[in-house]
């Protein structure tokens, strides 16, 4: 069992205390997740349960406390494993309103998707819920990235280093889409587009002058 689940399955059973008493243990995880706003276990909580365990593992969090906030944060992936995040509509597919939890499996028929999370019948608990409300699957990765990959990368390299410099371009605000490791035609654009920004050489190329350039902006 992943480092993560293990976090989330030792808070099995922590609950809502019904009337003016709050279960102090939920509302701690809202503090020490940075959400010093809330001081009650009626707060929507499924988000901020997520990120306390992310930030216990030391994994990337979303840092939001709406559900939804997970689809932009890790990678896209349509083969979730145990442990992967996975994100759900919830009244409409096209309101704000959603959950989120720990992947866990799918039932026979793969309709079904059982999830370990927070704030699911006021617990932590493990719940299934319809496969089709599913907005996405998301894989975390650590809070370092790794640092800036080594130059030289070009369209159609494809593999950790490519990883690091998707992952720089969305830091850097020039979004080149899911950190997938594929120098594609969305990673070579975005990274002309950051070097026509900085009035570097735009050739589409990661090399010396690109990583020198990045290097300085996320240092600042």
């Amino acid at each position: 069992m992943s480092k993560l689940l293990q976090i989330a399955f030792a808070e099995f059973g922590q609950k809502e205390i019904p009337g003016a008493k709050h279960n102090q243990h939920i509302v701690n995880y809202a503090r020490e997740a940075g959400f010093e706003f809330v001081d009650d276990d009626e707060t929507p909580w499924c988000s901020i349960f997520i990120n306390w365990c992310c930030k216990q593992a030391k994994l990337e969090r979303s840092e939001k406390a709406n559900a939804r906030s997970w689809l932009e944060t890790g990678d896209n992936t349509s083969h979730p494993r145990p442990g992967d995040i996975v994100v759900f509509w919830r009244e409409s597919i096209h309101s704000w309103k959603g959950h989120v939890g720990f992947f866990l499996g799918f039932n026979k028929d793969a309709r079904r998707v059982y999830c370990l999370g927070g704030n699911q019948s006021n617990s932590v608990n493990i719940t299934s819920f319809d496969a089709d409300k599913v907005l996405g699957y998301r894989k975390l990765e650590k809070e370092e990235t790794g640092g800036l990959p080594k130059p030289t990368l070009s369209q159609g390299d494809r593999g950790d280093e490519v990883i690091k410099l998707q992952r720089a371009l969305n830091q850097l605000n020039v979004p080149c889409g899911d950190a997938d490791g594929i120098f594609g035609p969305k990673t070579y654009d975005a990274l002309k587009l950051f070097q026509a920004n900085h009035l570097l050489t735009v050739d589409g190329i990661y090399g010396s002058q690109t990583l020198d350039k990045m290097e300085s902006l996320l240092q600042e």
